[in-house]
């Protein structure tokens, strides 16, 4: 059996390979894509795999945006950490969906389910993927987990998201801070861009966070935020007009 991994987290993908290798020995793993402009390219270019594994939040957009550039024919277990839209829909329209992180007796599960689908339980699936479109696919909440909990955090709190090469850290409105496993290019893929704006390499914005701009020396915009910054933000020169249109959109 061919299967496609979809998954932009390297040690998500070393894990999910790993199980693989475990619990179905003959099962050979044809690629790894981590967006959904390389995972639409791959399958227009390659034969289609038996099975595909796939992360729901991917480096570039939801994975849901796949489904509306390229016709799938083939069945998918989705991943994810936590997203209760997309659970919603795993239920309805996947194979199985898989929780990380992921452990074997859950792939094992996903391989006898997939294993023991019909031809006509497997028509069916296939008839159901058109359901999966990038509508509605913004999440409004974070599940942020802070030592033994998850914290639910609702998006339209957060003032900015700040990254660093280690740590990812939340800043809310009401001037918190908040340590995030994922990175800031993951995050964003799961947030609405009319909402949120990549204001440069180490933080995004949100829009209603945003209560003074001031013009730099060198054209520069300094933003001043509802909740204190770990450093500066400052929009470049170059980036000035974008983030102005998208302000006021």
């Amino acid at each position: 059996m061919k299967v496609l991994i979809v998954e932009d987290e390297t040690s998500s993908y070393e894990n999910l390979l790993g199980i693989l290798k475990e619990v179905a020995p003959d099962i050979e793993v044809v690629g790894n894509t981590e967006s959904v402009a390389g995972t639409v390219s791959w399958l227009s270019e390659n034969q289609s795999p038996d099975l595909i594994f796939m992360d729901i939040h991917l480096s570039d957009d939801s994975a849901f945006a796949i489904f509306s550039q390229i016709e799938v024919k083939v069945p998918i277990v989705f991943t994810t950490a936590y997203d209760q839209y997309a659970l919603d829909a795993f239920h309805i329209n996947s194979i199985d969906y898989l929780l990380k992180p992921i452990k074997a007796k859950d792939v094992r599960r996903a391989i006898e389910k997939f294993h023991m689908l019909s031809n006509i339980e497997l028509a069916a699936y296939l008839g159901r993927m058109g359901s999966l479109t990038p509508e509605s696919r913004w999440q409004s909440r974070l599940l942020v987990p802070h030592r033994d909990m998850l914290i639910p955090v609702n998006v339209a709190d957060i003032a900015y998201i700040y990254s660093t090469e280690k740590n990812t850290t939340i800043g809310m409105n009401n001037g918190e801070q908040l340590g995030y496993h994922k990175s800031l290019e993951s995050i964003l893929s799961t947030l609405n861009p009319c909402q949120f704006y990549r204001a440069n390499k180490q933080f995004a914005v949100n829009r209603d966070s945003v209560e003074k701009i001031t013009v730099w020396y060198d054209s520069r915009l300094l933003l001043t935020l509802s909740a204190p910054t770990p450093e500066r933000l400052f929009i470049s020169k170059n980036r000035a007009a974008d983030f102005k249109q998208w302000m006021t959109g």
